[in-house]
């Protein structure tokens, strides 16, 4: 059993435990999610949120990630103060923060993500976990996601993966669909009113990581969807590389939580020029 494979179990189990009509409840009395594809991607809509100002270069918008550990990389930062993180990914020039609410694999919490929204943190939030069920997304709609992660590799079933991203949509979640190959990209490519796409570079059986699976399947996606390229980013000429093949968003925690200065490097990925 591969590590997906294994996660994927656990969702299960955790799944069997959730009290589904109370969260779909919770959810529907929810406050509407906030726009977090205008704030990533805002060249499909205008003038995007208005909540990133104008000392930013032209470049892919940066979803700062809030990430204690992985299994490919293990613990990472077990003690990060992840609400003083969150200031200072806002404070330096990310669009939007992902939130990992894993607790087995990668030492998240939902709560974190619940506290984020609901002590009026400003900007969008992604809830990066494995997606298999429906009672999931109510789950995150209720703790204040505006975005939440479908993971092709998971969603083996084309019906169960459309029915899901539809969802998604119906409770006004952004659906950041992600892929890892042609195959994957393809089928993300047939859901109904798919907007964004998160290419990652991590190989999910061999861990290796390269930029170059982005700049292979990029040319695959229409220019009316938004890209988000995931993994392997950790330097400014890394951002480069992927402004130059039209890349909206990049998504990067370990390169962030391991830096021995945060907000410079939030600012060297987001194009953040510093006050001075």
């Amino acid at each position: 059993m591969n590590i997906l494979e294994q996660i994927i179990a656990q969702k299960k189990l955790e799944i069997a435990a959730l009290d589904a009509p109370a969260l779909r409840r919770a959810a529907e009395s929810s406050p509407a999610p906030r726009d977090f594809l205008a704030a990533i991607a805002p060249r499909l809509s205008g003038e995007g949120t208005g909540v990133r100002d104008r000392r930013f270069a032209p470049r892919p918008s940066l979803i700062a990630e809030l990430k204690r550990a992985s299994p490919s990389k293990g613990i990472l930062a077990p003690h990060l103060d992840l609400f003083q993180v969150a200031d200072i990914y806002t404070q330096n020039g990310a669009a939007a923060i992902s939130v990992l609410t894993d607790e087995k694999f990668f030492m998240g919490k939902l709560e974190t993500l619940y506290q984020l929204r609901f002590t009026n943190h400003q900007l969008p939030l992604l809830r990066k976990d494995f997606t298999i069920d429906e009672t999931q997304l109510y789950e995150a709609r209720a703790n204040g996601a505006d975005a939440i992660l479908l993971i092709a590799a998971a969603l083996t079933d084309d019906k169960h993966f459309a029915d899901l991203h539809a969802c998604a949509l119906s409770l006004g979640l952004t659906a950041l669909v992600e892929v890892h190959d042609e195959a994957e990209t393809e089928r993300a490519l047939k859901l109904q009113d798919v907007k964004l796409i998160g290419i990652n570079n991590r190989n999910l059986a061999t861990f290796e990581v390269s930029l170059t699976t982005t700049e292979r399947l990029r040319p695959m996606i229409s220019p009316e969807i938004a890209v988000v390229a995931e993994s392997g980013i950790f330097t400014a000429a890394d951002v480069e590389r992927l402004a130059n093949i039209n890349i909206d968003a990049i998504l990067v925690g370990e390169a962030l939580v391991t830096s021995d200065d945060i907000p410079a490097k939030v600012r060297e990925l987001s194009g953040m020029q510093s006050a001075e």
